[in-house]
């Protein structure tokens, strides 16, 4: 959510419209015959296809932050989530960068 739309005075997402979303998101889940976090390694490449600022992002990601092969995949499920959340059969550099900060917020949590 941008800046713009958070001082709107507008309604916002209503708890029905995000149920929907999530809803949504766990149909298209249960299609490719796992939800996300249960991805198997062998094939999160194939359903984790990023565009050229997700391949740039998450190798920023990786290099900056030491990730390990199981972070790196982690982070891909999470966007992967993102990506379905928002009807996004990509995943992009947008997602990849929300993955890696809900990352970051959650080391420096537990830290």
């Amino acid at each position: 959510m941008d800046y713009k739309e958070l001082r709107s005075r507008g309604e916002g997402v209503t708890s029905a419209e995000i149920r929907h979303r999530v809803e949504a998101a766990r149909a298209v889940q249960a299609g490719r015959g796992f939800y996300n976090a249960h991805i198997p390694h062998q094939q999160l490449r194939r359903l984790c296809s990023l565009d050229a600022a997700g391949e740039r992002t998450l190798e920023m990601a990786v290099r900056r932050m030491s990730l390990s092969a199981r972070a790196h995949d982690r982070i891909l499920r999470v966007a992967r989530t993102i990506a379905d959340l928002g009807g996004s059969e990509m995943v992009s550099g947008k997602h990849l960068a929300e993955a890696v900060q809900y990352r970051s917020l959650d080391r420096s949590y537990w830290a």
